[in-house]
C-alpha cells in the first residue's frame, strides 16, 4: 500500500516508497520503545503492555499485505480503526503509546477523504491528550502541546505535501499535452510539407514538361500537315520537334536534379527571355519579341526561376489559346521591383471567368504563375477582353541574391 501517496490507488514512486518505508520504521520504532521501557522500567502490567504492542505492530503490518486496503478507502478505513483500537488499548496501559500518535496522523490524513481525516487526526489527538493526562494524573496546558503540536505538524506537511502532489501531476498532463501538441504540429508540418512540395511539382511539371510536350505535338501536326505537299517543310518541323524533345529532356534532366533551368545557365535572365521569344517565333507561326527597360540589376536564383517560368507558361498559352500573331515580352527594372510583361494581340478571354478545363480559363497555368509569383512577395495581373488580346503582367519586389528566399 502506497500510503505516502495522496490517493491510496496512485501509482508509487521512488519518493513515495521511501516516505512510506520511514512511516513503517517509525511506527516499529515507538511500538519497540513503549515495549521497552515496559521491561526495563519494571511497570506493572509489563508483559500485558508488550504483548499490546507487538499486537499494534501486527495488525499495522497486515494493512500492506491486504489488496483491498491498497485500492479501497473503505478497507482502509476499518484497517485504521482497527490499528487506533489496539493503540488505544496500548495507549491506556502506557503513556509511551501516546508517541505513537504522531504517526498515525499521517496514516489518517493519506488514507482517508479530507474531513474524514481531519476528524480521525482531531479524535486521535484529544485521545493521546486525555490518555497521558491520565497516567500523569493531571491536566496542564503543556500536556495537550505535544499531541496538538504534533496534529498540526502532520495536517500542515500532508496538505503540503498533496499540494506539491497536485502540482507535480498537473505539469506531468501539461508535459504529455505538449508532447501529443508537438507530434501534432510535426504531422501537420509534414503534411503541409508534401502539400507545398506536391503543388511545386506540379507547377514545375506544367511549365516545363506539360509545354514542351504541346509544343512538340503541335509541331508534329504541322509536319503531317504539310508532309504530302511539302516534305522539306515536314522534315524542317520534325527537326525543330527533335530539338524541343532534346530541350525537354535536358529540363527533366534538371528537374530532378532540383537544379537551375538549362536556359539560365551562362546567361542572364534577360538573354534567356530573348532565347525563349526567338525559339518561340521559330517553331510557331508567331512572332515573338523580347524588350529590355531600365538599368538590369541582379535577381536571386528563385526571381529569375520564376519570372522565366512564368514567361515560358504564358507563351504557351499565347501559342495553343489565343491565336495571336504577335506577342511582346517586356522585362523591366523599375526601382524596387522587377516587371515581366506579356503582351499578345490574340483573341483574349474574359479574366473574371474562374478557371477550369476550358482554355479561355487559363486552367492550372494561371494559378499556377500567380502562385509563384505570389511566392516571393508579388503580383500578377491579367486584362484580357474576348477579341482584344491579352496583357499579362508579373511584380516582384527586387531581394538581394543572399536573402534566404532567393534560392532555389
Amino acid at each position: 500500500m502506497n500510503i505516502a501517496a495522496p490517493v491510496p490507488t496512485s501509482t508509487p514512486t521512488p519518493t513515495t516508497r521511501a516516505l512510506a518505508w520511514c512511516l513503517h520504521l517509525l511506527i516499529i520504532c515507538l511500538l519497540a520503545l513503549a515495549a521497552g521501557r515496559a521491561l526495563t522500567s519494571g511497570r506493572p502490567h509489563a508483559g500485558v503492555i508488550v504483548a499490546a504492542a507487538a499486537a499494534c505492530g501486527l495488525v499495522y503490518a497486515a494493512g500492506p499485505l491486504l489488496p483491498r486496503i491498497r485500492s479501497a478507502r473503505p478497507a482502509a478505513a476499518w484497517w485504521l480503526a482497527a490499528v487506533g483500537t489496539v493503540w488505544l488499548v496500548l495507549l491506556a496501559l502506557s503513556p509511551d503509546a501516546v508517541w505513537v500518535a504522531f504517526p498515525l496522523y499521517f496514516l489518517q490524513l493519506h488514507l482517508l477523504p479530507r474531513r474524514a481525516g481531519l476528524a480521525a487526526v482531531a479524535a486521535t489527538a484529544a485521545a493521546a491528550i486525555t490518555g497521558y493526562a491520565a497516567h500523569q494524573h493531571s491536566f496542564s496546558p503543556a500536556t495537550a502541546i505535544g499531541p496538538a503540536l504534533g496534529a498540526a505538524v502532520a495536517v500542515a506537511v500532508v496538505r503540503g505535501y498533496q499540494a506539491l502532489y497536485r502540482e507535480s501531476e498537473q505539469r506531468r498532463r501539461l508535459i504529455e499535452e505538449l508532447t501529443a501538441t508537438r507530434a501534432d504540429l510535426a504531422r501537420v508540418q509534414h503534411t503541409a510539407g508534401v502539400l507545398a512540395e506536391r503543388e511545386r511539382l506540379a507547377r514545375e511539371i506544367h511549365d516545363t514538361l506539360a509545354q514542351g510536350l504541346s509544343s512538340i505535338q503541335l509541331l508534329l501536326r504541322a509536319a503531317e500537315r504539310a508532309l504530302p505537299h511539302a516534305p522539306q517543310n515536314a522534315a524542317h518541323y520534325v527537326e525543330q520537334a527533335r530539338q524541343a524533345a532534346v530541350d525537354d529532356l535536358a529540363e527533366a534532366r534538371r528537374f530532378v536534379a532540383a537544379l537551375s533551368p538549362p536556359a539560365l545557365e551562362s546567361t542572364t535572365l534577360a538573354g534567356a527571355l530573348e532565347r525563349l521569344c526567338a525559339t518561340t517565333g521559330t517553331r510557331h507561326r508567331l512572332t515573338a519579341r523580347f524588350h529590355l527597360t531600365g538599368t538590369p540589376v541582379p535577381l536571386g536564383t528563385a526571381h529569375e526561376v520564376a519570372l522565366l517560368r512564368i514567361a515560358q507558361s504564358a507563351l504557351a498559352n499565347t501559342v495553343r489559346h489565343a491565336g495571336a500573331t504577335a506577342v511582346d515580352v517586356t522585362l523591366s527594372h523599375a526601382g524596387e521591383e522587377v516587371v515581366l510583361a506579356v503582351v499578345d494581340d490574340g483573341r483574349g478571354f474574359d479574366p473574371a471567368r474562374p478557371p477550369g478545363p476550358a482554355p479561355e480559363g487559363g486552367g492550372f497555368g494561371l494559378a499556377a504563375m500567380r502562385a509563384r509569383a505570389q511566392a516571393l512577395g508579388g503580383t500578377l495581373s491579367v486584362e484580357s477582353a474576348p477579341g482584344h488580346g491579352t496583357a499579362l503582367a508579373v511584380r516582384l519586389p527586387l531581394v538581394p541574391p543572399s536573402d534566404p528566399e532567393a534560392r532555389p
